[in-house]
């Protein structure tokens, strides 16, 4: 937490710079990183945000699950952003191509070194924990995507400035929103399959309902259900229906034990039943 914050300051420090300096060279591709540099910044104070509430709420009695969700919904949001930009970046440089602009270079060189700096710290910051956060993951791969931003741009000033070649701007700035493109679908469309509670990628349904019923004494495995909270919090439950005379607290002590050690499925709710009790078949979902 304390590493998102100081990367969220130096980057809502340098995107005043390169906002301020786009505007005045007319530079495509350095306001481009800017605006992506904006999502970070936004996307980095939601996740702050996100984070804090989540900690906040963690035992609301009315609130079962804490605010875990606002990450996943600020990570959403975050690719949202990321599209507008990456969309508007496209069009202004279909634009720019018809009637370049005069772009100077120098001072869009500066910025994009200093640029390139700012990223490689940030990055260098966030890598460990973007194994553990989804919001943290897609704070990492902004940073990065705007680390090679910052390339972009250098190379479009050292091109304008050796061959005055006014096309290079807005060519160089679609390629920074092209780039940014697959990053956002690809965080947007993990957001949105923690939303609809689809199983995690990483875990197989079928190993966990064959484990289940490998146990001694299970004769059936219904109502398996397996979703993800928040990043890295993975939620699973299911009725095990167990024959006469099994011991009901060997069965969910191994049925917990195997879900733990082998599938990492810490929280499992269990209902362990005979097998010739009312079932679940009435239900009418």
């Amino acid at each position: 937490m304390g590493r998102l914050k100081l990367t969220f300051t130096l980057i809502v420090s340098f995107f005043v710079v390169q906002l301020v300096v786009g505007l005045a060279t007319h530079s495509l591709a350095l306001l481009s990183d800017a605006g992506h540099m904006a999502t970070d910044a936004l996307g980095m104070g939601m996740a702050i945000a996100a984070i804090t509430a989540a900690d906040r709420a963690a035992h609301a009695d009315h609130r079962t699950f804490g605010l875990y969700r606002l990450e996943i919904l600020a990570a959403l949001a975050n690719a949202v952003l990321l599209f507008a930009v990456a969309g508007y970046v496209l069009v202004e440089a279909a634009l720019r191509l018809n009637h370049p602009e005069n772009v100077h270079s120098t001072p869009v060189l500066v910025v994009g070194i200093i640029g390139l700096g700012v990223n490689v710290v940030g990055f260098l910051m966030l890598r460990a924990g973007a194994e553990e956060s989804l919001n943290v993951r897609g704070a990492y791969l902004e940073v990065l995507s705007d680390l090679l931003g910052s390339v972009g741009v250098i190379i479009a000033a050292v091109l304008l400035r050796v061959t005055s070649w006014h096309w290079v701007d807005p060519v160089i700035g679609a390629g920074i929103g092209l780039f940014i493109l697959p990053r956002a679908f690809r965080l947007g469309a993990d957001a949105v399959r923690v939303l609809v509670q689809a199983a995690p990628r990483e875990l197989d349904v079928d190993d966990i309902d064959h484990a289940l019923r490998d146990l001694d004494g299970v004769v059936d495995v219904h109502d398996l259900h397996v979703w993800t909270l928040t990043s890295e919090m993975h939620v699973l439950s299911a009725h095990l229906a167990v024959g006469d005379g099994v011991a009901i607290p060997g069965v969910l002590g191994a049925a917990q034990g195997v879900l733990k050690d082998r599938f990492g499925l810490a929280h499992a709710t269990l209902q362990v039943e005979p097998c010739d009790g009312p079932g679940c078949d009435d239900l009418s979902w």
